[in-house]
Formats: C-alpha cells, sequence, structure tokens
C-alpha cells in the first residue's frame, strides 16, 4: 500500500544548477518529497530560453525543474551572496555545478558554508572534476562522451564514432550526484557529519562503459563501435520485418534453437558454423542474412506474437511518437500530464524510481522564474514585509 510520505520529506536542499546536470540531480531527489529552492540568476536559467515553447514557457525547463521552488539572487551582489550564505545555513544539501573555483570565489564553496552549517552536504558537479589538469576546462556532454570513449564504441560497424541520442553524460552524472547526495545523508544520520561530493561528468560516464574497459585492460582489444549489434551475443540485433524492425535473438544455445524453429531455420541448429555463441558471433554476417530473409517474410506484430508464445526475448524499434503511446509505458505512468499556469497542459517523462511506501511524485509542476521570492525570504529567513520589499526592488 502507498501512503502519503515522502522518503526525503523534510529535506531541504540548497540548488544553484543550471542547464542539464545538475538540475536533472535535484529533480529526482524533489520527484522523492525534497524541498528545493532553486537560485536563479537575473534572467533565470539559460534552459528557459531552450525550445520548444508553450505559450512561451520553455518545455526543456519545465521537464528538469519540475516540484522547484524559484528565487533570483544576482549572486555578485554581496547582499545577495549573504541571503543565498543564510539560506544553505537552513539547508541540508547544497548544490551547483560551476567550473570549479567560482562557487568559493563567491564565498560560498564548501568550505565557506560549512563555517556556519557544520552538517552540510555539497555536491559539486563538473566536467572533470575538481582536481586534475582539465579541472578549469568547460564540460558539455557532447565533449565528454567524446573524450570518455563512449563515442568511439558508438555507431556503425567501420564508421565514425556517434554521440548518444541523449544527453547521456549529463544525465548519469547527474544520477551518480543523487546517489551519492543520498549516500551522504545515510551517513549523516549515522555520524553527525556532513561531506563534500565531487561528481565529475568524465568520471560518470567512463564508469558506465562496463565491460568495452575489460576489453581492452584485460585482453588488449581497443573497442569499436558495433552498430546495433550485440557485441557478445549472437544473433541478437534488429532485423527488418514486412512493415519495420524488431530486435530479437537466441542469447543462448537453448533460445537459439527455439529462434531457428520460429523461423522455420532448423537446419542451421547443427550447422557447425552456429553451434554455439562464439561461432555464431564470428560468422554473424552471414547469418544475420540468412534470418532477415525470414524475417522481412511477416509484419513486427506477427513476430511478436510468435516470439511471445515461446518466450523469445524481442522488441520493437520505437520511434518516441509510439514510445508515449505504448501500453506498457502507460502502465508504468512514465508518462505524465500536468497543468502549468502559463504553458497549459503538457506531458513530459515520469520517474522511474517505483516505491512501494513513499512513491515519488512527478506530476508537479516547474515554477514561473522568481515565483518563490517573497515565500522563501519570509518563511525560510524570517524577513519582515520591508526588508522583502527592498530586496525584491534590487533585485
Amino acid at each position: 500500500m502507498c501512503s502519503n510520505e515522502k522518503a526525503l520529506k523534510g529535506i531541504r536542499i540548497l540548488d544553484f544548477t543550471q542547464q542539464l546536470s545538475g538540475p536533472y540531480a535535484s529533480m529526482v531527489l524533489g520527484d522523492l518529497g525534497a524541498e528545493i529552492i532553486k537560485i536563479e540568476k537575473p534572467g533565470g536559467d539559460d534552459t528557459r530560453t531552450s525550445p520548444p515553447f508553450l505559450n512561451g514557457e520553455s518545455a526543456f525547463y519545465m521537464s528538469m525543474n519540475r516540484g522547484k521552488k524559484s528565487i533570483i539572487l544576482d549572486l555578485k551582489k554581496t547582499e545577495h551572496q549573504q541571503i543565498a550564505l543564510e539560506l544553505a545555513a537552513k539547508a541540508d544539501i547544497v548544490m551547483e555545478n560551476a567550473r570549479p573555483g567560482v562557487m568559493s570565489r563567491l564565498g560560498l564553496g564548501y568550505n565557506e558554508i560549512r563555517k556556519s552549517n557544520p552538517k552540510i552536504i555539497y555536491a559539486s558537479i563538473s566536467g572533470f572534476g575538481q582536481n586534475g589538469p582539465y579541472r578549469d576546462r568547460g564540460g558539455l556532454d557532447i565533449v565528454i562522451q567524446a573524450m570518455s570513449g563512449l563515442m568511439s564504441i558508438t555507431g556503425e560497424k567501420g564508421g565514425r564514432g556517434m554521440k548518444t541520442g541523449s544527453s547521456i553524460s549529463d544525465m548519469f552524472s547527474g544520477c551518480y550526484a543523487a546517489i551519492g547526495i543520498l549516500a551522504a545523508l545515510n551517513y549523516r544520520n549515522i555520524s553527525g557529519e556532513g561531506q563534500y561530493l565531487d561528481i565529475s561528468m568524465l568520471d560518470s560516464t567512463i564508469a558506465i562503459l562496463e565491460n568495452f574497459i575489460n576489453d581492452y585492460c584485460v585482453a588488449g582489444v581497443v573497442p569499436e563501435p558495433a552498430g546495433n549489434r550485440h557485441t557478445g551475443l549472437a544473433p541478437f540485433q534488429p532485423f527488418e520485418t514486412l512493415d519495420g524492425e524488431i530486435i530479437a535473438g537466441g542469447i543462448n544455445n537453448k533460445l537459439w534453437e527455439s529462434f531457428c524453429k520460429a523461423l522455420g531455420l532448423e537446419n542451421l541448429i547443427e550447422d557447425e558454423r552456429f553451434l554455439a555463441t562464439a561461432q555464431r558471433l564470428a560468422n554473424i554476417d552471414v547469418l544475420a542474412e540468412m534470418i532477415t530473409e525470414k524475417t522481412k517474410t511477416k509484419t513486427t506484430m506477427e513476430w511478436e506474437q510468435l516470439f511471445d508464445t515461446i518466450g523469445i526475448p524481442y522488441g520493437t524499434v520505437n520511434t518516441v511518437d509510439k514510445v508515449i503511446k505504448d501500453p506498457q509505458v502507460a502502465a508504468r505512468n512514465m508518462i505524465v500530464e500536468v497543468e502549468h499556469p502559463i504553458a497549459g497542459t503538457f506531458k513530459m517523462a515520469g520517474s522511474p524510481l517505483k516505491m512501494s511506501k513513499t512513491p515519488a511524485v512527478a506530476n508537479t509542476i516547474a515554477p514561473i522564474l522568481g515565483q518563490h521570492m517573497r515565500e522563501i525570504l519570509k518563511d525560510v529567513l524570517g524577513k519582515n514585509e520591508s526588508e522583502i520589499n527592498r530586496i525584491i526592488k534590487d533585485e
């Protein structure tokens, strides 16, 4: 049974992050119930100007900043720096993704904030981390994909390396930041001590290269793009159908036999070229051609129905419009609809965190720029009306 409780109820995050990696990390924690106070510069997060737009509001910004509270601070101003310090003193977590050293120069680095809040958990996300020869470089997603090696293993076999479709280096560094923050919260519960988290986009992307690191470190093989084929299992790749493509295959000898029978290729089961995974990988080009001759004779739906009955792993190659309408996606509530006061009704991706007692809540709206300025100054910092009016006038 679900409850109305939230896993991170009572946790306050002061969020200085911009763009994607940091806002995604804080959004994940906000979905779990943390209060997110988003500090925006005059004019707002740069993603407020990123298309597409709904009634002038950026869908990108709204999808990455749902459920947060927005206040405007010009951190070049001493008084606004002081307001940020006061907020940090009342926060559990501070998050930022500026270049190393920027927050310290503003008087808002970890060492400055922990003087008034020694239990603070302070998370920094940067392209290359807080040390090393590249620490001062900017870390955009495509740069990190290239430098991490991810781009070199992505793309068609024999072709040039390609970036992934989504900004995966941004997203994974955000995920690792959220994981680290949750671990630091637990440690603080045990020890009473806060700590500093140094999250690097380069580190995070190298960490997801899985067996490709082993290919070189253990076997001395420099991995190359393999297209849509699995590099360790065969056959397992997209095959052309009468009306589209389907990913399917026999990933072990038992499923290989079932797959051959489903295709009417029983003669391949005892073929010496295809007796085990290693042989099938060595002869994958000719094998894939044989399989495609068969898969092109039926529609994708016909193959789905057949593979379902015999337990063959499969999946259709969907475009985003089909994903949005997929019944499994609907059953998992992975597309949520929200009503924004300016943008109106729109849809965005939901939360993948399904929890029985404290479910994540993703159908919340992103703030209008500076929407919570008065509320935060009054309720969190205890400012009086005259102070609030002066600060807002001075934005």
